[in-house]
């Protein structure tokens, strides 16, 4: 049985942003491992529940849905009355929309993120998983990344996130409330939406005569999703990680162009790769390289990534076969 599925018979978890691409496959995760999931996602008049509803169905039929927003503290306090674990996913993460509408994420992620800190701390919770991202790091200063890096905020969303951040490890050091920060890099796996690099290249490539990207130039460290869930469950059974911050990827780094090339050649096409402007992030806030030392997760996790980038890619490609006309390939990727 894999480390990460371990533990968690009878074990009562809360799951925010389930809704999303990494949440739901995290859900189905923990389903599989055996634990009882209540799933927080956001409301709405539609009664969708996002990405979730791709899980198999025997998986869904176990899952407690709680619908509500993170930016209430009622609701989510709610949420997390029951539960001995809770993995905090819920944030707003579009990039190029940060740009236009900051304030939202400080809502959504600054604001919910302390809604949740509060509540756990309040209602004695075992463990709290706070999920960050690498894009706190900004272009790196030294490679591969370790979690002392400086962090660099150059959008937005990376200055919510490094707030989020901050809030997390205070509650942490004030009140012993017993957090632990995952900082993934960049994940990619099926139902990613196609803001996303990954989703917008294979969405293009399977509909479109030329691939229109932004800068080509920028390199990514990319974990598949799986593994990324994997990093997250052991973070939150793992002893004496209580206040730490923990890097999960590859080591591996991948420019945007040389990505595009690779995908392209699964695919089998061959196509014009583009770069255009109005895919183009300001030019002092593009993230011109991230790569990371994930040698901590190993350490403290027992954590390591399983999934080479062509299998993953592999697998994106064949369920966007499936899935391509749930896609806007227009869309600007991030």
């Amino acid at each position: 049985m894999p480390a990460a599925t371990q533990g968690w018979d009878g074990v009562d978890v809360l799951v925010t942003g389930a809704g999303g691409f990494i949440g739901s496959h995290l859900v189905e995760a923990l389903v599989h491992a055996g634990a009882n999931v209540r799933a927080f996602v956001r409301y709405n008049s539609r009664n969708d529940y996002g990405r979730l509803e791709d899980c198999e169905p025997a998986v869904l039929e176990e899952v407690e849905v709680f619908t509500g927003d993170l930016g209430n503290p009622e609701a989510v306090a709610g949420g997390v009355e029951g539960r001995e674990v809770v993995l905090h996913l819920g944030a707003l993460i579009p990039i190029p929309y940060s740009y236009r509408h900051p304030r939202e994420f400080v809502t959504a992620n600054v604001e919910g993120t302390i809604n949740v800190l509060e509540a756990s701390r309040r209602l004695g919770v075992r463990r709290v998983v706070h999920t960050s991202t690498s894009e706190v790091y900004g272009t790196a200063q030294v490679v591969p990344i370790p979690e002392e890096h400086v962090l660099h905020p150059q959008s937005p969303y990376a200055a919510s996130k490094i707030a989020a951040d901050h809030l997390a490890l205070s509650y942490a050091h004030s009140f012993d409330t017993p957090v632990v920060v995952v900082r993934p890099f960049n994940t990619f796996g099926p139902r990613q939406s196609a803001r996303a690099v990954i989703p917008t290249i294979i969405s293009q490539a399977l509909t479109r005569d030329v691939v229109e990207l932004g800068s080509l130039t920028p390199t990514r460290d990319l974990t598949f999703v799986g593994d990324t869930a994997a990093g997250m469950m052991l973070a939150a059974t793992a002893e004496g990680v209580e206040g730490e911050v923990i890097n999960l990827g590859t080591g591996k780094e991948w420019s945007i162009g040389q990505l595009a090339d690779d995908i392209l050649r699964l695919v089998g096409v061959e196509l014009e790769i583009r770069s255009v402007d109005e895919r183009q992030r300001p030019p002092q806030s593009e993230v011109e390289r991230l790569v990371a030392d994930w040698s901590k997760a190993e350490r403290l996790l027992g954590w390591r990534p399983a999934v080479e980038l062509e299998d993953g890619l592999l697998r994106v490609i064949e369920w966007m076969r499936g899935a391509i006309g749930r896609f806007k390939p227009t869309i600007y990727n991030v």
